[in-house]
């Protein structure tokens, strides 16, 4: 569904601090390839087409969005997908791999060690000598395709923000959330990685030689809860009353600690009265089922 809508969050916080929220529900665009992996995979699958790509291989991990989505489009528009995946093949698979396979996409699992080398040339040859020729999409799906894509998500903000929110995992969405903005207002961006500062350089890389002309963003870093796919109760509990208050679901990864951040900074008055906030939803709700099939059914349904 595009335009994705904005919807509007009503609090007493808000009301209080005097300033609006609203989010862009990135995760109504599509069923299966939700969220900002609609908008990264959009000019890749139109690039293998136009380039007459039959194939497409990309990277991830065992509980990969990324992976879910490319194995969902390949299915839609005609693509053989193949999936390098981090570690060992575990039986029964989790619901995030059981929906790649189900989607037609191969599975390549190899070790961690040997996943470090997935940009490397020769490690690329490797995989070219046993699938033949593919069309690559980086891990993540974070290329400049997808900042392309990602940029067309603040077109479709009819409103005048005064700050643009999102998590960032591979830092292709918030690249074009910055490029989209084109030096409108401030944009946010919150890792979900531990250390996450080393993606200052990544997001550089991936506005290129325009880098320089776009200094109004900035990375929080202090709502990580510990690191990728890390949590702690509080994040929990955040989750499910958010969607009790405002029935909107958020997965425990990316989404759901931007908008804690968020919330922990209006209580903190880091944003100024009379600010209006847009925060992005990107998605990943299919990872909810196999997060509560690991770690127990610690987030509601309801």
């Amino acid at each position: 569904m595009l335009p994705t809508p904005l919807q509007e969050i009503n609090s007493q916080l808000t009301e209080i601090k005097q300033l609006q929220l609203f989010i862009k529900r990135e995760d109504l665009n599509h069923p299966t390839i939700q969220g900002n992996k609609f908008r990264k995979l959009k000019y890749n699958l139109a690039s293998a087409k136009t380039k007459k790509y039959k194939k497409i291989l990309t990277f991830g991990g065992a509980f990969s969005n990324h992976i879910y989505a490319v194995a969902a489009a390949g299915k839609a528009f005609g693509f053989n997908t193949i999936g390098v995946i981090r570690g060992e093949r575990v039986e029964p698979l989790n619901p995030t791999l059981q929906f790649a396979e189900a989607n037609g996409m191969q599975l390549h699992f190899v070790s961690r060690s040997a996943y470090r080398n997935k940009d490397q040339s020769e490690f690329i040859q490797g995989l070219k000598a046993k699938f033949g020729d593919f069309f690559l999409v980086p891990e993540g799906g974070s290329n400049i395709l997808a900042v392309k894509g990602c940029a067309e998500i603040v077109g479709e903000i009819d409103l005048n923000y005064d700050y643009i929110c999102s998590a960032v995992g591979t830092g292709g969405t918030l690249a074009g959330l910055i490029t989209g903005a084109n030096n409108h207002g401030k944009i946010l961006g919150f890792p979900a990685l531990k250390g996450g500062d080393f993606l200052q350089n990544e997001i550089v890389n991936l506005l290129g030689e325009n880098a320089k002309n776009y200094q109004n963003w900035e990375l929080i870093t202090d709502y990580h809860f510990g690191g990728y796919a890390k949590f702690k109760p509080e994040l929990i509990d955040f989750i499910n009353n958010f969607k009790k208050q405002f029935q909107i679901p958020l997965e425990p990864i990316y989404t759901s600690k931007m908008l804690f951040g968020i919330f922990d900074l209006i209580e903190k008055d880091f944003f100024e009265k009379g600010t209006t906030i847009v925060a992005i939803h990107t998605g990943g709700l299919q990872g909810i089922d196999g997060f509560n099939r690991r770690f127990g059914n610690l987030i509601s349904s309801l």
